[in-house]
């Protein structure tokens, strides 16, 4: 399985992603509430354990949003290389739901399950689930647009995801609507980029658009766990291109974008409030 961890087209969206996404652009709009299922009896689940380590933990010991993405990645990789070992399936990460009930610690063991939640024509749902050994617990939710690796356009999804990650799944109608504004009105600042947040495919790597989000959680000491952060990838980010930050506050939740050029690259939301997790 051919696993790519990077926000979509490098150089456009091309006319498939008006096709795939609509866009909500209001922000007095009530945002769309994802409810976490698990999973069916039938499914496959590809479970790892890990350690929250030093290098992933905020100051005061918690483990950070870019730290969770990163075992999101890590797991999405191995249940691939497991489930399906040789094919050449191509998927690039649209949208990334965390729940937070208690953060990860310092440390602390963490078995790591994950599943598909549903499935469209050409995009499925990742659910991952992080159990603490002392009481953290994180909930996800990806959605996974089906690519070919030559042209980066969503293709259908084929008979080995049916065969391996199909079975047991109820959720059959997925959608890749966007749920998150995508008109930037809020304090500029830039964001300046570093070698180390590009991957092997010379795009800014998903984990590193939680780093600015995690720099304005901190200066909101009231905004703690339980919350829902919510991240959407638009068009990947480039080496030499300039990122300006957006962020703006609304109804006791903030928001975040990307903007190069004046174009939008990601959109997220953190806000507090219960899990909507089913276990």
């Amino acid at each position: 399985m051919y696993l790519v961890f990077w926000a979509g087209p490098s150089k456009h969206d091309g006319p498939w992603a008006v096709n795939v996404f609509i866009v909500n652009d209001s922000r007095k709009r009530r945002f769309s509430v994802v409810r976490l299922s698990p999973p069916a009896p039938e499914s496959r689940v590809f479970t790892l354990t890990t350690r929250v380590r030093l290098g992933d933990v905020s100051p005061r010991g918690r483990l950070r949003l870019d730290g969770i993405a990163k075992v999101l990645q890590d797991v999405a990789t191995d249940d691939a290389e497991d489930g399906a070992p040789g094919d050449d399936a191509g998927w690039v990460v649209r949208s990334t739901t965390i729940e937070v009930d208690e953060w990860p610690r310092h440390r602390e063991d963490l078995e790591v399950s994950t599943w598909c939640s549903g499935y469209g024509r050409r995009w499925a749902l990742r659910r991952t689930r992080l159990v603490g050994a002392r009481g953290g617990r994180v909930e996800t939710e990806s959605l996974w647009i089906h690519v070919d690796r030559a042209t980066g356009r969503p293709v259908p999804l084929g008979p080995t995801f049916f065969a391996v990650w199909g079975p047991g799944v109820v959720d059959t109608s997925v959608t890749a609507r966007r749920r998150l504004p995508d008109r930037p009105e809020g304090t500029e600042r830039p964001w300046p980029l570093r070698f180390s947040d590009f991957d092997a495919l010379a795009h800014v790597n998903n984990t590193a658009y939680w780093l600015p989000v995690e720099e304005d959680l901190a200066a909101r000491r009231d905004l703690v766990a339980p919350l829902r952060a919510e991240i959407e990838y638009r068009e990947g980010v480039v080496r030499d291109e300039s990122v300006t930050l957006v962020t703006a506050d609304v109804d006791g939740a903030f928001l975040q974008w990307w903007v190069v050029d004046g174009q939008v690259r990601s959109s997220t939301k953190v806000a507090p409030g219960g899990t909507q997790s089913t276990v």
